[in-house]
């Protein structure tokens, strides 16, 4: 595939590595402050392309899928920050076009600590002495908080533990957190490519389950593979559904 990318930092450069190591071109780097080879994203910068990749800033996001389903090529979505648009994206897609695939996190090894969370919340569901809450730690660079992948976690909790209700994301003042709250705490400090932990705690001990990336090349491989798996399909995808096709022996 001729790949072009769409916002070209860290994760940008990280994605045309995977790519180039996997036998995919690069066909263009468009990123609005000035780091590709363009500012501007339109069809004409993305002509020749057989599929984007984009982990750019949430700004203008809905125009740019607009753009991506009137090309009909196979799109993917990282940029994180815009959850609350994500469903008039979807229902301003056009599904008869080409595949697009949302996800917060396109890491393997993030998902099975997604799975990991749901089952640890199942199990303390009808254990009331255990409280629960999440901690993210990234870059000091990050825009977002909490992060993307901090909130599908704090949502597959919700999920399964009855007394949580809310998701709590800054202290309230002078005042206890309220006992139906799941506290998601973000911690921007350093170079950090990020942390996830869940922590359950009671009087007598506590349970903690933690992934931690050591590079953003799981990001970016994940990111790759997920387009791949785009190849041929049609409709918007969220990145569970490539994740449960790999984890259960599907299409790699």
């Amino acid at each position: 595939m001729n790949v072009a990318i769409v916002g070209y930092g860290r994760m940008g450069r990280e994605v045309e590595s995977v790519l180039l190591e996997r036998g995919h071109g690069v066909k263009i780097r468009i990123d609005v402050m000035g780091n590709g080879d363009t500012e501007v994203l339109s069809r004409k910068t993305l002509a020749g392309a057989d599929g984007i990749i984009e982990f750019a800033l949430a700004e203008n996001i809905l125009k740019r899928i607009d753009i991506y389903a009137e090309l009909g090529i196979p799109a993917l979505i990282g940029t994180t920050g815009w959850d609350k648009l994500r469903e008039a994206a979807k229902n301003a897609y056009r599904i008869a076009r080409g595949p697009i695939m949302h996800g917060n996190n396109f890491s393997v090894g993030a998902h099975i600590f997604f799975r990991l969370c749901g089952h640890a919340a199942s199990l303390i569901n009808n254990v009331n002495e255990y409280d629960t809450a999440l901690i993210e730690y990234h870059h000091g660079k990050k825009a977002d908080y909490p992060s993307g992948t901090a909130l599908s976690a704090a949502d597959i909790i919700l999920a399964q533990i009855k007394r949580k209700t809310q998701v709590l994301t800054e202290l309230p003042a002078n005042s206890p957190i309220p006992e139906d709250a799941l506290q998601v705490a973000s911690i921007r400090i350093g170079a950090a490519p990020g942390t996830h932990e869940m922590r359950m705690d009671s009087a007598a001990d506590f349970i903690t389950i933690s992934h931690q990336a050591l590079s953003l090349g799981g990001f970016a491989l994940g990111a790759v593979r997920a387009l791949e798996w785009l190849e041929g399909r049609r409709g918007w995808f969220e990145v569970e559904t490539y994740i449960n096709a790999l984890l259960e022996g599907g299409k790699q």
